[in-house]
């Protein structure tokens, strides 16, 4: 049986994790990036816990430089643990929740021996309380913050919606769009003649995420007007063509320019400055094979390397993600040919790979890709260009329920709930320690009636089991009152 020792190792292999995970009676891999600080976070979590927890293995695996171990354990999200016992999986974890990684390893592992441990952890602490330290540390920092935070970000948000009579929150700037769906939106503006300010998102992440629960709305582009939300791009789209976005700009008092005239649109920005150097002009003949390229399937991905064997970590994903929605799609190795890799560049305002294009209109890259993946978004597009057929109703309710083994339909999400019912179902799955999936039934008019019908229970919030309903707030209450919940939701 292979012993952890103590130490986090580093895995280089899909064939060298299998063996280390195959030979070990409990293993916890972690998934990490580089780039992502809840990952720094968590890993010191990790190290400690691989200190307390001597006979269990601890991995690490860099999930974008070992694409295919990420595809393999469904990775699409950082930081995400993986728990296996004698070479199966028992149980995952996503994002950073350092009390609930410390409970998972205890489960895995059983509880700590700090006698027996190893060395003392890095903090000068005894091994046992090392991690608990760290736990209530993380807890106590992140929770004596986190109202005074939200407060500030909220305060911000409304600054920013407010900041021009017109605001776009948008990937990229009306210059260099980063997405096709914030390029639509900022056509559209200049065609009515609309002066707006904007955003880049990408350059502020906690703008991002706020906006999304400040707006209640998932995705990008968000167009406001007065301070009020819009919509996104479809919404936008369908204004715009039947001339119900100039009547309401109108009614605000928006002024209008004459088609034609120059609009100089006030960019929000926090970035360095820098200029992004001028791109150089394609010949008409260049401009036409790269067109043709773009539009030669209806879905088609420039990637390095192939489907098979991309030779990217974000090539990879994006391959993950088509495949796992069973979406047809055809693709082209820029690393064959340097002249599309150098011209889509220019042609698409893009700089970098992969690009993902529908019907010759670009989409974006991987994070926009996994994005859209992850909210339905890529689906919704889809179905909409008739690229893939519309599933029904109720086809789409069961994918929802059976999404995760225990789901809860509820007003608002987790962290910031919308009813006071929602909210207590929520408290009581996390004191029984179970883990979740969620959806907001107040971002979807259509799931929130349609799910009334399909389960027969006409109110909200519902908790789902394996795809079968438990019940409503009363029934999940009873359930934790009785010690019944955390079993039932286990078996």
């Amino acid at each position: 049986m292979a012993s952890g020792g103590g130490a986090v190792r580093e895995v280089g292999s899909r064939a060298e994790l299998d063996a280390a995970v195959g030979g070990a009676r409990a293993a916890a891999v972690h998934f990490w990036a580089s780039w992502c600080e809840a990952s720094k976070q968590m890993d010191e979590v990790f190290a400690h816990l691989a200190v307390d927890f001597p006979h269990a293995l601890f991995l690490r695996v860099e999930a974008e430089e070992q694409p295919e171990i990420s595809e393999a354990y469904g990775v699409s999200a950082v930081p995400y643990f993986v728990f296996c016992k004698d070479g199966k999986t028992v149980d995952t974890l996503e994002g950073a929740n350092p009390a609930s990684l410390a409970n998972k390893v205890a489960k895995l592992a059983g509880p700590a021996n700090v006698a027996e441990s190893a060395a003392p952890a890095s903090l000068g602490v005894a091994a046992g309380p090392a991690v608990l330290e760290k736990v209530q540390q993380l807890a106590q920092q992140n929770g004596s913050s986190a109202a005074e935070s939200a407060t500030a970000l909220n305060k911000r948000l409304e600054q920013l919606v407010n900041s021009h009579p017109v605001i776009l929150f948008m990937k990229g700037n009306p210059d260099e769009p980063r997405c096709g769906f914030s390029r639509r939106v900022v056509d559209i503006l200049k065609q009515e003649g609309v002066e707006f300010g904007s955003f880049d998102i990408l350059g502020d992440n906690e703008v991002r995420e706020g906006m999304k629960k400040f707006s209640n709305w998932p995705t990008f582009p968000q167009l406001y007007c007065k301070g009020e939300l819009l919509g996104g791009c479809d919404i936008v789209i369908a204004m715009h063509e039947s001339g119900e976005l100039k009547d309401v700009l109108k009614e605000h008092n928006i002024p209008l320019r004459p088609q034609g005239s120059k609009i100089e649109e006030p960019v929000i920005s926090e970035s360095t400055g820098e200029k992004s150097p001028e791109p150089i002009g394609l010949t008409e003949a260049q401009k036409a094979r790269l067109e043709s390229l773009t539009n030669s399937n209806p879905v088609m991905i420039f990637i390095k390397g192939s489907p098979e064997e991309p030779k990217c970590g974000f090539s990879g994903k994006v391959i993950h993600i088509l495949k796992q929605e069973k979406i047809p799609f055809s693709s082209f190795d820029i690393l064959s040919d340097d002249e599309v890799r150098q011209g889509l560049k220019v042609l698409s305002n893009w700089p970098s790979y992969p690009q993902v294009y529908i019907k010759g209109e670009l989409v974006g890259g991987s994070d926009i890709v996994m994005e859209m993946h992850k909210s339905g978004e890529l689906k919704k597009v889809l179905s909409e260009k008739g690229i893939i057929p519309k599933d029904s109703l109720e086809d789409r309710l069961k994918a929802l329920i059976s999404s995760s083994p225990v789901m809860l339909f509820m007003k608002g999400n987790p962290d910031a709930p919308l009813c006071g019912f929602s909210s207590k179902v929520v408290n009581a799955l996390r004191g029984a320690g179970v883990s979740f999936g969620s959806f907001d039934i107040l971002s979807d008019e259509e799931v929130r009636q349609g799910l009334k019908t399909y389960s027969n229970w006409p109110t909200f919030p519902q908790l789902y089991y394996k795809s079968e309903l438990v019940g409503g707030c009363d029934i999940v209450l009873e359930m934790e009152k009785s010690g019944e919940l955390k079993s039932t939701l286990s078996e």
